[in-house]
């Protein structure tokens, strides 16, 4: 669980410094509603970018940054609904948008819910630690974005193999970045660097997304909040929340579901892997090109207890349509051939490949439950395709010139034509199952014990119940910290 243990010197220390460098921190209730800050903050905002390494920037980890590349403030969710020419189903689909955040992903906010616990506890000092982040992408850039606003060192962990703008938006920003040999399935080989990288360095303190609660803390009140007040903006009459479909990386995005089920018992939780590495539904593994999924073992902070079905995706379909979304004749395509709205079709970019995945699991999800138009699934898109040009780039190479009949082709391949395969609704011993094999990775390698995999199971109130009930804990330590700031 979240430890609130105290550290009275470090904790000074990140105060003085904090005031130094005049950063204030917000809480997670200002997160999850952000017209709740400070008007002073909010007035400071407008003369501040999206993008800088200002501490005013850490007030926009929220799903209501106005959708403003300088300047803005807040509003309602940012999302997309999809056109069902798009998607040739009649469920309504809607998708949270992570390019309004900074580093254009929501994954900073996962990286300030690890984060900020270790520091006004005084368990991370950002004087004198460096900041461990390993991840598959995105959770190192978002890391390593607050760790610069912070003013402390950080190293990022990441599999070599991922794309190259990841690394070119980190390059300068880290202190170094270890590349471990492989792509996003490769996770066990980052758990055994950072394992190293702690038993060798006594500055080096991990943030490890894979089981920090507090990445489940902020998706269950801040992604779990957005998503039901986007629900609630575009229902209509008759309309009900049918589902959600999250890929699982960290599987911190699918700890919004828990608030989901709680607002809405009946709704289906669907967990979304690799066709090429299905761990969760085989016992599986491989290698596969959806960045943004880490495989090969399930995640400390999946409530498997809370998921209904798993939906695996053909890696090969999220690509193409990468393709398809991207390149100008692709775009024509749908405009004139396939009847999109062309102001939808030109805003595409923001799907980076983990969303588009996530996409084509609602729409199975869609397919598979028979649902109508009165059924409305939500999903995120977690980045935008800014991060995945040199893909494109490679798509193109590997597929020569482009045309409407291979866009016709791709459109119907990779979404119009998708079937209900690989979707498996599970029973008990099916969630059971799953669950037990976090025992593998968790128990025998990383640290945790047996008794803390069965409370998991089997005391979810003083487990999942508990840490969601930390937002009052830690708001409080993090006032406490501002105002000792302040002075």
């Amino acid at each position: 669980m979240i430890d609130f243990t105290i550290n009275k010197e470090v904790l000074e220390r990140n105060i003085q410094e904090a005031r130094k460098n005049r950063i204030l921190l917000p809480t997670i209730s200002q997160l999850k509603d952000p017209q709740t800050v400070p008007q002073e903050i909010q007035e400071q905002l407008k003369s501040v970018g999206m993008q800088e390494f200002s501490p005013l920037n850490l007030f926009r980890i929220t799903w209501k940054n106005e959708p403003k590349e300088s300047g803005g403030t807040y509003g309602v969710p940012n999302i997309i609904e999809l056109p069902k020419e798009l998607t040739g189903v009649k469920a309504r689909i809607f998708c949270l948008v992570g390019k309004w955040f900074p580093t254009g992903c929501h994954k900073v906010g996962a990286a300030y819910g690890c984060m900020v616990p270790k520091l006004v506890t005084g368990q991370f000092d950002v004087v004198n630690q460096k900041s461990v982040w390993p991840s598959t992408g995105n959770f190192c850039r978002g890391g390593a974005f607050n760790a610069k606003i912070l003013s402390c060192e950080s190293i990022a962990v990441m599999p070599d193999n991922m794309s190259r703008e990841r690394f070119e938006w980190l390059s300068g920003i880290v202190s170094e970045t270890l590349k471990i040999s492989g792509g996003d399935s490769n996770v066990k080989a980052v758990f055994d660097c950072v394992n190293k990288l702690k038993r060798s360095r006594k500055d080096a303190v991990i943030f490890n997304q894979f089981d920090e609660m507090g990445n489940h803390l902020w998706h269950y009140h801040v992604t779990g909040t957005a998503a039901e007040e986007a629900y609630q903006n575009i229902r209509r009459p008759g309309d009900r929340f049918a589902g959600v479909c999250f890929a699982t990386g960290s599987a911190g995005t699918i700890g919004c579901a828990d608030y989901l089920k709680e607002m809405h018992p009946r709704i289906k939780v669907a967990a979304v892997e690799s066709l090429q590495c299905p761990t969760m539904w085989s016992n599986g593994f491989g290698e596969h090109r959806i960045e943004g999924i880490g495989d090969r073992h399930v995640p400390w902070i999946h409530n498997i207890r809370n998921t209904d079905d798993i939906i695996c995706i053909d890696d090969a379909d999220p690509m193409r349509l990468l393709r398809l979304f991207n390149d100008p004749i692709g775009r024509k395509y749908l405009k004139e051939e396939a009847g999109v709205d062309p102001d939808f079709v030109d805003n595409l970019g923001i799907f980076g490949i983990s969303g588009i995945a996530n996409v084509l699991a609602c729409i199975k999800m869609a397919k598979y439950y028979e649902l109508t138009e009165h059924d409305i699934i939500g999903t995120v898109l977690t980045d935008t395709s800014v991060l995945y040009q040199s893909r494109i780039r490679e798509l193109a190479e590997a597929g020569g010139e482009y045309s409407f009949c291979k866009a016709a082709v791709d459109h119907a391949s990779g979404m119009l034509g998708l079937r209900t395969d690989y979707v498996r609704e599970l029973t008990y011993p099916d969630r059971k199952q799953i669950h037990n094999l976090k025992y593998y990775t968790w128990v025998e390698q990383q640290g945790h014990s047996a008794a803390e995999l069965n409370s998991l199971w089997y005391e979810p109130e003083n487990t999942w119940d508990s840490v969601h009930k930390d937002i009052s804990k830690l708001d409080e330590l993090i006032n406490e910290f501002n105002q000792a700031v302040i002075g």
